[in-house]
């Protein structure tokens, strides 16, 4: 039997990580002894091995126990959802990559004279194969990584200041 302290000096978590996985029902411990303490067997010690590795891999704790508790979630689509999700955010950080550079290659980026406007900002995110819930999320990343940068943003591509605080709350709203 294991204590809660041996896992999480084990697989480097902090307590309070196993009483919340505990108080979800995604890692219950298997017995309690006299004084009421946590004791997981090695069958716990290997769930908690499978919670890390989904963790790692990006994995919600909501689907982790979908995946753990039941056969009728499979473990390659979870994994291949989420593959899916972080290929499309590579590609909205490759984007703001090259935004940034052509941005860093303009002198005169405080005059009026813009790199591209909102409809042309539009079309690349459509030629790169967004739609409209692909670019709300663009959005959405943009204001949780960096607020002021996606404020200027929005403005250097010309948007209204309206238009610009509707973008802003509905990005908000997407967690």
């Amino acid at each position: 039997m294991y204590s809660i302290g041996n896992l999480c000096s084990e697989y480097k978590l902090s307590r309070s990580t196993l009483l919340y996985y505990d108080s979800i029902g995604l890692l219950v411990a298997s017995e309690r002894t006299r004084g009421n303490y946590r004791q997981y067997s090695e069958e716990d010690r290997k769930r908690l091995s499978q919670i890390c590795a989904f963790r790692e891999a990006g994995v919600p704790l909501s689907e982790i126990k979908r995946i753990l508790d039941t056969d009728g979630i499979s473990e390659s689509h979870v994994l291949e959802r989420r593959l899916n999700e972080l290929n499309q955010e590579i590609r909205y950080l490759r984007f703001q990559q090259k935004v940034i550079v052509e941005m860093l290659k303009r002198k005169d980026l405080i005059t009026p004279k813009m790199l591209m406007d909102k409809q042309t900002f539009v079309s690349i995110l459509k030629l790169i194969g967004l739609d409209d819930t692909g670019m709300h999320h663009f959005h959405a990343q943009l204001e949780k990584n960096s607020p002021d940068s996606h404020q200027f943003f929005l403005e250097f591509l010309g948007i209204g200041e309206e238009e610009i605080k509707n973008i802003r709350k509905l990005s908000k709203e997407e967690d």
